[in-house]
């Protein structure tokens, strides 16, 4: 996603000069072409993270569209308190490019695993959380969230290829995608984990069961009419996120079903504890996580064996 992301800035930054791009010295092979085309609107501020928050939130102050680019871990956690402090108390337009959310960068180890910034991010009233699931819908999520007064978060996935069938690039704001429809189980996604998601479903329609596939992409404002009205047609609903199960999508449409007295039960695939130390490719790491698609029909098959 993030190529596709970066070329599209590139193209609106072309077109209005208020349009900044700040790097932590990350991003080599993917924004040079935002730093050649516009060399004026790109800034590299170095390993500092922190200060290219405050950076980013005096541009907005002063009238400019500051984005900034880091990976998950350095994007959401390190310079948490000045996100909070700086555009989501004052309401400005900083937009948090994070890459490689879950296990995208699994090599790295557990430091660089992206695993709770939804969950941190979505408890910020005002901040806009946009996950999407494929290049083409992180594309349609940037033009769509361009003009937006108040600050927007991003967790995009390296893979700029794969393209989730059904979706075609939708994305609308405070809305979800339902691409699949099914009477014995739902499941609910986010973000670049939705192909597996797909790949289960798939399995699982040749086994004889009628599955439902909905991609949540914008996690703040939450898609709640959507999720009430889709929910209510199932009675069991699987969530799946490359992601810690608390504050993710789990929790939002755990949240949801509470609130609302909706008759379905729920089971949250996604990380549940802490990383032991075990390193290796992110495909590796879900499967470990129980996140690959053959482990997904696994709880599936569990969960629908268990009324």
């Amino acid at each position: 996603m993030r190529g596709v992301v970066i070329g599209t800035l590139t193209e609106l930054a072309e077109q209005d000069p208020r349009i900044v791009l700040l790097t932590a010295d990350l991003g080599y092979c993917v924004l040079e072409q935002f730093a050649d085309r516009v060399p004026g609107q790109f800034f590299n501020v170095g390993v500092s993270e922190q200060n290219m928050l405050g950076l980013a939130t005096g541009l907005a102050e002063s009238g400019f569209i500051p984005f900034v680019y880091s990976i998950v871990n350095f994007a959401a956690l390190r310079p948490y308190e000045f996100i909070r402090n700086g555009p989501v108390l004052h309401q400005l337009p900083v937009r948090i490019l994070a890459i490689g959310g879950g296990f995208e960068y699994g090599h790295a180890g557990p430091t660089h695993h992206g695993l709770e910034d939804i969950g941190v991010m979505r408890v910020q009233p005002g901040l806009t959380v946009i996950a999407p699931a494929d290049a083409q819908q992180a594309k349609s999520a940037l033009k769509a969230s361009y003009h937006l007064p108040g600050p927007v978060y991003f967790r995009l996935g390296k893979d700029d290829k794969t393209v989730l069938p059904g979706l075609e690039g939708k994305f609308d704001l405070g809305k979800a995608q339902e691409i699949r429809k099914g009477n014995d189980l739902l499941m609910v996604t986010m973000g670049s984990i939705a192909p597996s998601a797909l790949e289960a479903i798939n399995t699982l329609s040749e086994k004889g069961i009628s599955c439902g596939l909905m991609v949540v992409s914008c996690l703040s404002p939450a898609p709640k009419d959507d999720l009430v009205e889709i929910l209510a047609r199932y009675p069991l609903v699987l969530t799946v996120e490359a992601h810690y199960i608390v504050g993710g999508v789990g929790s939002l449409v755990s949240e949801i079903i509470a609130e609302e007295g909706i008759s379905c039960k729920v089971f949250r695939c996604g990380v549940r504890s802490t990383p032991n130390g075990i390193t290796g490719s992110e495909k590796f790491l879900n499967d470990v996580n129980g996140l690959s698609s053959e482990k997904l029909v696994a709880t599936a098959l569990q969960a629908l064996g268990s009324f």
